[in-house]
């Protein structure tokens, strides 16, 4: 399940975070990859899948790595909690060294550990196994395309051939994500996160609140603006969540996702929600 999770990864088909385990998100990734490569329909994992994935990308599944001081230097800050302002008092950057390793190679801190068992990640020059992630860019993305039944982000270029597809979560039966077609204004890489009460309530209190950026700020490391105000494509502070949980009304994958996503859009491409 890892090598298949890693080489969706690598196809921009994504699994989201890779935790070998599988899944809804592996499903909808595989059956999506399938779909494309005109093998028709169905989300099986199985052998075949596998030879054709390696077939189209013969790179090493897993590769070693060398901790760094900078790896293991911080800062680090506390698990975000409920209390916004607390958030935004204690800083959004990741929670030790072990994470900030997890989400570099977009995995799961448990398959992290379980991969390299006696490993101390706070100590640098130590040599750990990790999937072998590309983080390729993505360009030439045309519209994007929404299914906020499927819990889903599809990237298409300018003749509709399908660039990537992600895993996302979509709003809330409270807070639902917009409906029809808006457009991409712009991307802010490194967000912070203001939270105004005269602009939007999500039961966050009365006084403005400006979270700094950081990888776990509510928005995570990328946002996508799009021309429905308030709403964007974002990044995550939790990336095991994404399609499991919900959202106030945006897009949310993991930012890793995000960044490739947001690297390969300019202002005017569409995003039409369905």
């Amino acid at each position: 399940m890892v090598r298949l999770q890693i080489l969706l990864d690598r196809s921009r088909f994504s699994p989201g975070v890779i935790d070998g385990l599988g899944g809804e998100n592996t499903r909808q990734a595989i059956a999506a990859w399938r779909k494309a490569e005109g093998l028709g329909e169905g989300d099986a994992a199985d052998a075949d899948l596998l030879q054709r994935l390696a077939a189209a990308d013969a790179g090493r599944i897993m590769t070693r790595y060398v901790l760094t001081a900078a790896d293991v230097a911080g800062p680090f800050s506390p698990p975000a909690g409920a209390d916004l302002a607390a958030t935004a008092r204690a800083g959004t950057n990741y929670t030790s060294a072990r994470e900030r390793l997890a989400e570099r190679f977009h995995m799961t801190e448990p398959l992290l550990q379980g991969l390299n068992p006696g490993v101390d990640f706070r100590r640098p020059g130590q040599t750990i196994v990790v999937p072998a992630v590309t983080n390729a860019p993505l360009a030439g993305v045309a519209r994007i395309v929404v299914d906020k039944t499927e819990r889903s982000a599809r990237a298409y270029d300018a003749s509709g051939t399908l660039l990537a597809f992600y895993p996302a979560t979509i709003g809330s039966s409270e807070r639902p994500a917009p409906s029809g077609t808006v457009t991409v204004t712009g991307v802010a890489p490194e967000p912070d996160y203001t939270y105004d009460p005269e602009r939007v309530s999500y039961d966050r209190g009365d006084a403005r609140i400006v979270v700094p950026a950081g990888p776990n700020n509510p928005v995570g490391s990328v946002w996508i603006d799009l021309s429905r105000d308030t709403y964007g494509i974002h990044g995550s502070p939790d990336p095991s969540k994404i399609g499991k949980t919900a959202s106030n009304g945006c897009v949310r994958l993991t930012n890793w996702d995000a960044e490739q996503l947001a690297a390969g859009v300019k202002p005017g491409v569409t995003v039409r929600f369905i």
